[in-house]
């Protein structure tokens, strides 16, 4: 069932490698056409929650601390690098390497707190984009327009019967840990609690100043930086880059998405070997998540770790 793709062009392309083709599933299509895409309205929640976290990101200039800008480090790698990128993506919803149950949760909840969504949607739609990979079913492809892949996807209501079937088809097996429920249920009270913390813990500190900059940079910057970091592995590593491996989508290797995005941006190389842990397949391709999972692999919080077996 599996088969080279464009042996041709490898051939034509000696640092290019071809690689087995993945199976395309779509049984019921969740993206509607260009044309029917808004028919179901907008996804007011999702609308309000991507406006207002980016309108309160403004008024962090105005309330500038350093120990603010080191929150905003902090909470930044340990929400998008290790939420989203070591949990989300690589444990979750690729399962490149096994961990005990409770560091899972743990790093699940560090995801939901990204802002991107709880878990069990999260990983349902990356699963689907996988499987359908710039193709009719992408749930987010540049093919349709760089700002839709990017974050306009976001915007339209799905309709609910075909949202349901991708949860079910796609987030099954996160639907039967009663944690990965609870996060989808409360996901919002989460981002509430730490905003409170924040601000008592700069106000009592310190003044109310300070306190405003730890809600300000540590919630709403942080937010918008974490998610606009995210959203370039889907929108620029498939417009600009170059390809490790020839594959029948058009996930590039992004240099600066990569840093960025703690290893992610080896796009190409990612959807090449889905499941390997290790995404920089080159000694320059930089792959902090990855060095994070080795790190868990000698502290015996990892094993089962995916690897490709040949490096280029």
């Amino acid at each position: 069932m599996e088969t080279l793709t464009n042996p041709t062009i490898a051939s034509a392309q000696p640092d290019v490698v071809p690689v087995p083709s993945q199976t395309r599933v779509e049984p019921n299509p969740w993206r509607p056409d260009r044309k029917h895409r808004w028919t179901n309205g907008l996804d007011w929640p999702a609308v309000l929650w991507i406006v207002v976290v980016h309108v309160c990101a403004l008024a962090a200039p105005f309330f500038f601390t350093w120990k603010a800008l080191g929150i905003f480090f902090v909470l930044s790698w340990i929400t998008g690098g290790l939420g989203i990128c070591l949990g989300y993506h690589r444990l979750l919803a690729h399962g490149s390497f096994q961990t005990y149950r409770f560091f899972k949760r743990l790093i699940a909840l560090c995801g939901a707190l990204a802002g991107e969504g709880p878990p069990i949607t999260w990983v349902a739609v990356h699963r689907k984009h996988h499987l359908n990979s710039d193709a009719e079913g992408d749930p987010h492809s540049p093919h349709d327009g760089a700002w839709w892949s990017h974050v306009l996807w976001l915007f339209p209501r799905p309709r609910d019967p075909d949202w349901q079937q991708m949860m079910h088809l796609y987030g099954r097996d996160l639907s039967q840990d009663g944690f990965m429920r609870l996060l989808d249920k409360t996901y919002l009270l989460w981002h509430f609690a730490l905003g409170a913390v924040l601000l008592s813990a700069g106000w009592i500190g310190w003044n109310f100043y300070t306190g405003m900059s730890f809600l300000l940079w540590g919630v709403f910057f942080r937010l918008v930086w974490v998610m606009h970091v995210t959203w370039l592995v889907n929108s620029a590593s498939h417009i600009w880059g170059y390809k490790n491996y020839v594959i029948d989508d058009n996930s590039r290797n992004l240099w600066w998405v990569g840093l960025l995005a703690y290893g992610e941006g080896w796009h190409n190389n990612h959807h090449a070997f889905p499941s390997s842990a290790r995404h920089g397949h080159r000694w320059w391709e930089i792959d902090v998540t990855y060095m994070e999972i080795r790190l868990l692999e000698r502290l015996g919080l990892a094993w089962h770790v995916i690897r490709k077996r040949k490096l280029l």
